[in-house]
């Protein structure tokens, strides 16, 4: 969220000076999970909209902001923790909360959300590259579950198909929503390359499929198990969001960006004080992937899969992977304006 701010804060200021908002500005953050990252884009979207009033002498517009996620995403706490976000909008930028008025609304953000020509701005981390649904596969997957390069030729075409599918359901649903002339900003993961299994996109997924056939290997889960098991998620080629972009019609593509940023957030390569831990990095990504993946994994294997063993064997995995390379992910950034 941080590396788009910036873009983010220069799609607002873009919309400002068209003058597309006067007494209020409608804003959705799609897939905005639940925790402390779950109104930091929107703080960052109010912020560049007050600076913006304070240097034009204007008075600032009332602030609307949509909270998407699916209907089983903790909206409570979400909820909970809106009176502090309140105060620090106060401190920060002068904001009372009469001004700014946030709810929830539950649903796919693959299908119509929100009334027609409603939204100002539209807004999504780390979320676009979650399918709607595991792709039809026309074969099994075998030893993995997720692409990889020992996956037929057949998954890749699957896993593709799916995306163009939901990434189209989502622009046109989205071009229904935003006024003409508003904005969308999207990040999400992706791949440096066209081949589909390359290292930045597949490997992190590799090495979980690695640790659920080690316990297959000693009797604790069965392989059959594993190989009906396949993520709905998919890492598109830049190139491959601008083509669907451009199919579906209804947006010009302002900016399309990409950057890499380590697996292990905490460790910098640049800072000769940061030491590289492969069993701290190791238990780090593990707990990253393992709060997106917990629910996915007992669901398909039951309640007989013990977690603990499955993640510290990925990160064991995972910790000698970098302690050999110091793979990065991979994520485009893409601003669009309403045609």
């Amino acid at each position: 969220m941080l590396k788009a701010m910036p873009l983010v804060k220069e799609r607002v200021r873009a919309l400002y000076r068209k003058a597309l908002f006067d007494n209020y500005f409608a804003v959705a953050d799609l897939g905005c999970s639940s925790g402390p990252n779950s109104v930091l884009a929107i703080s960052g979207v109010i912020e560049a909209i007050m600076g913006l009033c304070s240097q034009k002498g204007h008075s600032p517009p009332e602030v609307l902001v949509f909270l998407n996620d699916l209907p089983g995403n903790d909206f409570n706490s979400v909820f909970t923790s809106l009176p502090g976000f309140y105060e620090k909008l106060k401190e920060k930028n002068k904001v009372n909360s009469t001004n700014c008025f946030i709810s929830a609304m539950p649903g796919s953000f693959y299908a119509r959300l929100f009334p027609s020509r409603s939204l100002h701005f539209v807004h999504s981390s780390y979320s676009v590259h979650w399918l709607s649904q595991v792709p039809e596969l026309p074969e099994q997957n075998k030893g993995s579950i997720y692409m990889a390069s020992t996956s037929p030729l057949s998954i890749f075409q699957a896993y593709l198909k799916q995306f163009q599918r939901d990434f189209t359901s989502l622009l046109s649903s989205r071009a229904e929503e935003i006024v003409p002339g508003g904005e969308m900003v999207l990040t999400l993961m992706g791949r440096s390359i066209p081949d589909p299994t390359s290292k930045d996109c597949c490997l992190f997924w590799w090495w979980l499929s690695r640790s659920l056939v080690e316990m297959a290997d000693e009797g604790l889960v069965k392989d059959t198990d594993i190989d009906s098991f396949n993520l709905p998620f998919y890492t598109p080629y830049m190139e491959e969001v601008r083509d669907v972009v451009e199919a579906e019609g209804s947006f010009t593509i302002n900016h399309l960006e990409t950057f890499e940023m380590n697996w292990d957030p905490f460790y910098h390569e640049d800072d000769e004080s940061c030491t590289f831990d492969r069993s701290k990095s190791g238990r780090i990504v593990a707990n990253n992937i393992r709060s997106v993946t917990e629910s996915m994994l007992r669901s398909h294997f039951g309640d007989g899969l013990v977690m603990d063993n499955v993640f510290e064997r990925y990160a064991r995995l995972v910790g000698e992977h970098l302690d050999v390379e110091k793979t990065k992910h991979f994520s485009i950034t893409i601003s669009m304006t309403r045609k």
